[in-house]
C-alpha cells in the first residue's frame, strides 16, 4: 500500500507508530506498524520504547503471497511475530485471504493475543450495487467449513466499520 508519505521518497520506509484504527481487537490501540520481515530484537525495541503494546506486521501490503508449502517464507514471519507474542505484545498479521491456508499450518492462532486481518480486495466495491453480496465460502464443496456464510453487502459497509484512507496519515514515521 503506498502511502502520502513514501510518495516521490526514495527511502523506505519499514517501521512507523500510530493508532490503530482498523476494528479490529486492537483498535484504538498504541501501535508499532512493521513493513516486511525486520530484525525481531530491534521491533521489541522500538515498540517498548515507543510504548506500543500492540505490533502490526505487514503494513503497507508487504505480506508477500505465500504459497502453503513454501516453509522457509513462513518461518521467517512466524519466528518473528511469535517472539513478539512471547513477549506479550498484541500482535496483528495484515495477509492476503490466499494465505490462510498457510496460516493454519504454524502456531500463531493459538495464541490468544494473535489478530489475523485477513485483507479480501474488492476493487470498486461502491459500484456493485445494491444487491451486491459477498459469500464466505469453502475451497471445496463440504471440505473444511459447516458451510457458507452470505453477507449483503450493503450490511457490512457500515460507517462503523469504515476507516476513510484520510485516517491513515497520523502516523509517525520511525525508519
Amino acid at each position: 500500500m503506498k502511502r502520502e508519505y513514501t510518495a516521490g521518497t526514495k527511502e523506505h520506509i519499514t517501521f512507523f507508530t500510530g493508532v490503530e484504527i482498523e476494528r479490529t481487537p486492537a483498535y484504538k490501540k498504541k501501535t508499532l506498524f512493521v513493513v516486511g520481515v525486520q530484525d525481531v530484537k530491534k521491533i521489541k525495541t522500538l515498540a517498548t520504547a515507543y510504548d506500543c503494546p500492540h505490533i502490526y506486521f505487514g503494513a503497507n501490503q508487504s505480506f508477500p503471497l505465500i504459497k502453503p508449502d513454501d516453509a522457509r517464507v513462513w518461518k521467517q514471519w512466524e519466528f518473528m511475530i511469535q517472539t513478539c507474542l512471547d513477549a506479550d505484545f498484541w500482535c496483528t498479521l495484515d495477509l492476503d485471504v490466499s494465505c490462510v491456508e498457510g496460516l493454519l499450518e504454524g502456531p500463531l492462532v493459538e495464541n490468544r493475543r494473535f489478530i489475523p486481518q485477513l485483507s479480501i480486495k474488492i476493487p470498486y466495491l461502491t459500484q456493485l450495487g445494491y444487491n451486491a453480496t459477498i459469500k464466505i465460502d469453502d475451497k471445496d464443496f463440504d471440505a473444511t467449513n459447516p458451510g457458507v456464510w452470505c453477507h449483503r453487502l450493503r450490511d457490512l459497509t457500515t460507517t462503523e466499520a469504515f476507516t476513510d484512507w484520510d485516517a491513515y496519515g497520523k502516523d509517525e514515521i520511525i525508519k
